[in-house]
């Protein structure tokens, strides 16, 4: 982890209050991961107090590019960036996915904006002869992520809430046809659908007459609401079965059999 200053070298509105800001920094560039985030300061005082997380969507041997939803001050300022300005940033921090060694037909499912790690993922699945099917999710068609940003070798299938796009529902729904195929399944997205994706995953396998669990690979990106960013104030704990750990530190890519998950969630 670094504390750096990034040129902004653009910003680009790809949806509605949705931003992709291309970085300069080589520090960035060298060690960042798919599923990091970096931890960015709003703006020149102190209002907003607290720095907002990230994620790092893209990466580049110069930088890396960050996809920001403008939804409150801290985001909208830091979607306002001018290029030519400079960010004042943290990271890269939390732990990255990994791409298990025997695991080629990924399944990866984004809900919103949590597209953003799973782009940067797909780009360094595709050049180690992987194949990617990303799901996607989305409220309407006009908060899906364009599919021209993709690369080409992705399969790309959209679920909308309101149906304007895709399938009728929620992404998950979309996900049961790829499970069996897949050998490793990854997501980014509300807490209710990375559930929903680890308890799809987790069903019983027969082997010899008897039940096992499934071995499959499944990690998953928690979003969590953070305030330090470097595991002190604690105000993103999540529960596993190794007991409390934070997101932004521990986290926030969790193996799914990891988590332990609220009845209500």
């Amino acid at each position: 982890m670094d504390l750096l200053r990034a040129k902004v070298l653009s910003n680009e509105e790809i949806m509605p209050s949705t931003h992709v800001l291309a970085l300069a920094s080589p520090e960035l560039g060298r060690t960042a991961a798919p599923g990091q985030f970096v931890h960015i300061r709003s703006g020149p005082t102190w209002d907003p107090l607290l720095r907002r997380p990230m994620s790092i969507y893209k990466i580049r041997p110069d930088g890396v590019s960050i996809m920001v939803r403008a939804i409150g001050a801290g985001s909208t300022m830091i979607a306002a960036s001018v290029p030519g300005g400079w960010l004042d940033c943290l990271g890269p921090l939390g732990t990255p996915f990994e791409l298990g060694p025997d695991s080629r037909r990924l399944l990866m499912v984004g809900g919103g904006y949590g597209v953003a790690p799973l782009v940067a993922l797909a780009e360094l699945a595709l050049p180690r002869d992987c194949e990617v099917v990303l799901l996607v999710g989305a409220a309407s068609a006009q908060y899906v992520f364009p599919s021209a940003l993709l690369p080409t070798d992705v399969e790309y299938e959209v679920a909308t809430v309101d149906g304007t796009l895709g399938h009728h529902g929620l992404v998950t729904e979309l996900a049961a046809r790829y499970l069996e195929w897949s050998d490793a399944i990854y997501a980014c997205g509300p807490t209710p659908m990375l559930r929903a994706v680890a308890l799809a995953a987790r069903p019983l396998a027969r082997a010899g007459g008897g039940a096992v669990p499934s071995t499959k690979r499944v990690e998953l990106a928690m979003e969590q609401d953070m305030g330090c960013a470097m595991g002190v104030c604690l105000a993103c704990v999540v529960k596993t079965r190794r007991g409390l750990q934070r997101v932004c530190r521990d986290g926030p890519v969790f193996r799914a059999e990891e988590l332990v998950w609220e009845s209500s969630a």
